[in-house]
């Protein structure tokens, strides 16, 4: 009898436990549940006085500070990709033609994965017309080989992930003198549903 009073109350404590387990919330399961909503400035702001905050002074960080004039209105949400461009470019096509400098891009576009920069090369066919559109990552492809086709060929669009391209802007590969748009893939999740901004070493 004592053995069954004993493992009674022993089963319930593990069924609480287990219970207890399962409640634990991830934070892909909180990131679930916040819906996308379109960048402003003030979000890139807020993460770059956050990020150098510590080790920058109050005027290095005054410095750092962009106006709001540097910024382009963000993708409402209702726009392809394609259409988002058109509507903040409208000049594109005198843009391309104009630019005939080596080792640059007129537009950078920076998102956080190779597939997710494959796939807005893909989604961008309406908007970019005749020019040429450069891959700036590091899946199959090495970094000579794009300072190569950067020093050999005229490219209008880089479409890439940050750590390419600060690797090629370091080794002089890429020079950003003539980029005239950049635009970072705000909202887009990978598969932990982290936006590009939420991964430490961006």
């Amino acid at each position: 009898p004592t053995e069954c009073f004993l493992s009674q109350p022993e089963g319930k404590q593990e069924s609480t436990v287990k219970a207890k387990r399962r409640k634990k919330k991830k934070i892909s399961d909180i990131l679930e549940k916040s819906a996308p909503k379109p960048g402003v400035p003030a979000d890139l702001q807020n993460l770059l006085s956050r990020h150098f905050g510590e080790n920058r002074s109050v005027i290095e960080i005054e410095e750092l500070k962009l106006s709001d004039s540097c910024f382009l209105p963000a993708n409402d949400l209702t726009h392809s990709f394609s259409s988002y461009l058109k509507e903040i470019c409208p000049k594109w096509a005198k843009l391309r033609k104009n630019h005939k400098e080596k080792k640059s891009v007129v537009m950078l576009v920076i998102c956080s994965s190779a597939l997710r920069s494959l796939e807005l090369i893909k989604s961008m066919t309406a908007f970019k017309g005749d020019c040429r559109v450069l891959k700036l990552f590091a899946k199959h492809i090495k970094i000579k080989e794009q300072i190569n086709m950067l020093e050999k060929g005229v490219f209008h669009i880089g479409v890439g992930t940050p750590g390419r391209v600060k690797a090629l802007v370091e080794q002089d590969g890429l020079c950003l003198n003539s980029t005239k748009y950049m635009i970072l893939d705000w909202n887009w999740r990978d598969q932990k549903l982290r936006r590009m901004m939420d991964i430490p070493e961006v």
